[in-house]
């Protein structure tokens, strides 16, 4: 028990049942990254913002969380230890560790999509309020002549408001401070956010970083998976931890395999089939997001089987990707219903599977 009340709800920027980044102290792969990062901070040319990019559920937070509690625990950067550190290793059970495991570490401000309690549903964005009440924390002095620090995960998910309330202390930060943006799409953050941050490219774990982190992770939650599932899980993943933890559930497998059922019937809709799906993706983001994954997957399947029959075979599916990249923006954007989003998707992957313009 961390102190956080039983009752409390999920979390945003956790995917159950592995353990939240904040409470992960061992990195796996981003050797590269971690590097450049614990570099950046013992030659005194810490930048004021980082932007950590890449795929979702690759480690990426957990890096962020990493930098966070070394600089809580190590502020000096011309200090012995941080000159003799070979990575942002800290000690979990020290008592820094501990206060940020239990988000209470008064110099570290977490911003992330919130609760609402109306619809007992994360709401879709970080709402403008939420930045306010953060940036509180850089009005303020540092605890010990410390760093202030904000992380948030992910700025995906902030909508123009917030975005821009970010960017003004961004844009002229009190000494020692620091802004750690973890970005599932860096292209599509505020360009004038962008210019003011240090972008640093996370990569798709190797198979045997993959390997080990979704066993930490299972190990961890206390859940059981043989060597033969897990290697299944992760060769499916695509470099990805939290892919492969989501493919070892079997409620979501069962989902994937639905989703390839009525994928591989297009363009024939099997309505009963897809409205079961709609109905599923309505009510549990995470499968949401697996059904746009497979359907951009499919897309790009059918792109690649049929390019050498030219262009002309080929027009369908590049344009029923663009309009799917674009009115799943506009979804996220507006919230709008996932069920009809998804009924609509199948009709037009049918269409363009079908030969016809979306």
């Amino acid at each position: 028990m961390r102190g956080r009340q039983e009752e409390a709800p999920p979390e945003s920027d956790r995917f159950e049942p592995a353990p939240h980044p904040r409470d992960t102290f061992r990195l796996f792969g981003h050797v590269k990254a971690e590097a450049a990062l614990l570099e950046a901070f013992r030659s005194g040319r810490m930048p004021q913002a980082f932007i950590l990019g890449g795929p979702q559920g690759i480690g990426k937070a957990t890096l962020a969380w990493r930098l966070a509690r070394f600089l809580a625990v190590h502020p000096d950067p011309a200090a012995p230890e941080v000159a003799g550190a070979a990575t942002l290793d800290v000690d979990p059970d020290h008592p820094v560790a501990r206060k940020i495991s239990n988000l209470a570490y008064g110099d570290l401000a977490l911003l992330r999509r919130g609760w609402n309690d109306k619809t007992k549903k994360h709401f879709t964005r970080i709402a403008v309020e939420d930045v306010r009440k953060m940036l509180h924390l850089f009005e303020q002095a540092a605890g010990g002549g410390g760093w202030r620090m904000a992380l948030v995960d992910s700025a995906d998910d902030l909508n123009a408001a917030s975005a821009n309330a970010l960017l003004k202390m961004i844009e002229e930060p009190p000494p020692r401070s620091l802004f750690l943006l973890v970005a599932h799409q860096p292209g599509r953050i505020l360009p004038t956010i962008r210019s003011r941050c240090r972008r640093l490219m996370l990569h798709p774990l190797d198979g045997d970083d993959l390997r080990a982190a979704v066993r930490a992770a299972l190990d961890a939650s206390g859940i059981k998976a043989g060597d033969a599932e897990l290697a299944s899980a992760c060769a499916r993943a695509e470099g990805a931890p939290r892919e492969a933890l989501r493919l070892l559930s079997a409620a979501d497998a069962r989902f994937d395999a639905q989703v390839a059922r009525a994928l591989s019937l297009l363009p024939r809709i099997d309505w009963p089939l897809v409205h079961g799906i709609a109905d599923a993706a309505a009510g549990d983001e995470t499968a949401f997001e697996a059904l746009l994954s497979a359907a951009f997957g499919w897309l790009g399947a059918e792109v690649r089987a049929k390019r050498d029959l030219g262009p002309r075979a080929v027009a369908p599916y590049a344009e029923a990707w663009e309009r799917l990249e674009r009115d799943s923006r506009e979804q996220a954007i507006f919230n709008l219903d996932k069920r009809a989003f998804t009924l609509l998707t199948f009709d037009l992957l049918a269409r363009a599977a079908g030969g016809g313009r979306p």
